[in-house]
């Protein structure tokens, strides 16, 4: 079975000083970076998604900024491919799908921001699309969010996001189970 490294949205944006600042991206980021250089050495195929925001209001990922740019700690090579998305779940209006199957790759290793969002979207769109889904949960981060006038803080969400998507969508793993 073909596998490829899907990196979503770890961009300027969502680091310190960005305009939609996530807790510990640095951390994430860096973890997403050892999983990146692991698939470089063993050549297996790597796609880089970046969230370019098109809705009207949106604050952050706005076109032609700084804070849409993909973060230096998983800058994309040349030979990398760049998918560019408008929404959460990287497969909507996207060629995503296509290029996946070009390379006949059918296990994707997945990793990013925000663990919530864009993730969950991607991961179960991955799902059900027929794609064997892998997390490198610690490579992924999220934010404080509020329900119910309670803060739950980003480590609440991200396990709550992760717990859920191991049920069915996804195997759940740290980068240590990926690159052994």
């Amino acid at each position: 079975m073909s596998k490829a490294l899907i990196i979503i949205d770890i961009q300027n944006d969502y680091f310190q000083g960005g305009a939609c600042e996530l807790v510990n991206p640095m951390e994430a980021s860096l973890k997403a970076k050892e999983v990146l250089e692991y698939f470089r050495k063993k050549d297996i195929p790597i796609f880089h998604i970046q969230h370019i925001n098109i809705r009207k209001g949106a604050t952050f990922f706005l076109p032609n900024t700084k804070g849409v740019q993909i973060h230096e700690n998983v800058k994309p090579l040349e030979n990398e491919i760049i998918i560019e998305k408008n929404f959460p779940n990287s497969f909507l209006e996207t060629n995503l799908e296509s290029e996946l199957e070009k390379q006949n790759i059918k296990e994707l290793v997945i990793c990013g921001m925000m663990s919530h969002m864009c993730i969950d979207s991607t991961v179960r769109a991955a799902f059900d699309l027929g794609f064997d889904c892998t997390i490198a949960h610690d490579a992924c981060t999220t934010k404080d969010l509020v329900f119910l006038n309670k803060k739950l803080n980003a480590r609440e969400v991200h396990d709550s996001f992760m717990s859920a998507l191991g049920s069915i969508f996804a195997k759940i793993v740290s980068i240590k189970e990926i690159i052994k």
